[in-house]
């Protein structure tokens, strides 16, 4: 599929016959592909402070923090954390951190993470940018992923080098780290011929797990002004990204739009700890959905899942 192709899917007016032509080829695309498996990722931002990224978009920005109060989970409340999420069948684990949080504390909570978790389960990093030194370290420490991506506009709607993101991108894949990737954050102000430019760019990176992610407009951040995108026009997004990109074991749609199960996804998120899009300090409490949540909706859309 080239990026014409692309665009001209993306171009579907939602609701009609050829969006749901659309959906349903997806659909059917991961439930062949990838035997009717789904999959639940649990994410613990295991701190929160101001960060020097800046993201206009993000409730953690320096420029516009919106949380009440800094914090940061020591070690045994991150375990404890981990160990819960493990205990009820997830499988994959992401430990997320603001930019600027101590690589070492990190290895040291992924060192014992990793000790006690389950055969099988992933161990996921969703941390700021780094070297390849860094990310053999990471891998070393019982990582066994790293979520990573080049975001839409970086650079003008964030003060992140986009090199500096590519460079961090290539050093996770030649650690030997598993690279997540989404295309993220989707506002209404972005074109369908950019959109159509990441999904190329995803799709050569050639991972397994695949994801798109709408802005949420949170109040207080810079492009809160701007609106969101439609839960239709994520759906779609989703439906298109998953047939251009083809990832290997997983599609994500974020937040979660029930809807998307029906359109190639089979991966959703629950979500403990500070979240980037929610102002409050645990977002399980407010936007995250629990794992219970998640287990629930996987099997209303009758996937398979790990009990």
């Amino acid at each position: 599929m080239n990026k014409k192709e692309i665009i001209e899917l993306l171009e579907i007016k939602s609701g009609s016959k050829d969006f749901y032509e659309l959906i349903k080829e997806s659909n059917n695309k991961t439930r062949e592909e990838f035997n009717n498996n789904a999959y639940i990722f649990s994410q613990i931002g295991i701190n929160a402070t101001p960060c020097a990224g800046n993201c206009k978009f993000c409730a953690l920005a320096e420029n516009n923090y919106l949380l009440e109060k800094e914090f940061e989970f020591d070690s045994g409340q991150v375990i404890e954390k981990a160990n819960a999420s493990f205990k009820e069948g997830i499988d994959d684990l992401f430990i997320m951190t603001t930019a600027s949080y101590p690589i070492m504390s990190l290895l040291t909570i992924a060192n014992i993470v990793s000790e006690n978790m389950p055969t099988g389960k992933r161990l996921v990093a969703n941390s700021g940018d780094m070297s390849y030194d860094t990310a053999l370290s990471l891998k070393d420490a019982g990582f066994t992923g790293a979520y990573h991506i080049k975001r839409l506009r970086e650079g003008i709607d964030t003060e992140i080098p986009v090199q500096q993101r590519l460079d961090t991108i290539d050093a996770i894949q030649k650690s030997g780290l598993e690279l997540y990737y989404c295309i993220e954050p989707i506002g209404p102000e972005h074109t369908l011929d950019e959109l159509a430019e990441e999904i190329l760019f995803a799709r050569d990176l050639e991972v397994k797990a695949m994801a798109v992610m709408r802005r949420i407009a949170v109040p207080g951040t810079k492009l809160a002004s701007l609106g969101e995108i439609t839960k239709m026009q994520l759906i779609k997004i989703a439906a298109v990204t998953r047939l251009a990109s083809m990832p290997t074991r997983s599609m994500n749609a974020h937040e979660t739009v029930e809807g998307s199960l029906l359109a190639g996804v089979n991966q959703l998120y629950a979500e403990f700890g500070s979240n980037p899009r929610d102002d409050v300090i645990d977002t399980s409490t407010n936007r995250g959905l629990s794992i219970g949540q998640v287990r629930k909706l996987l099997k209303e859309y009758e996937f398979n899942i790990t009990d």
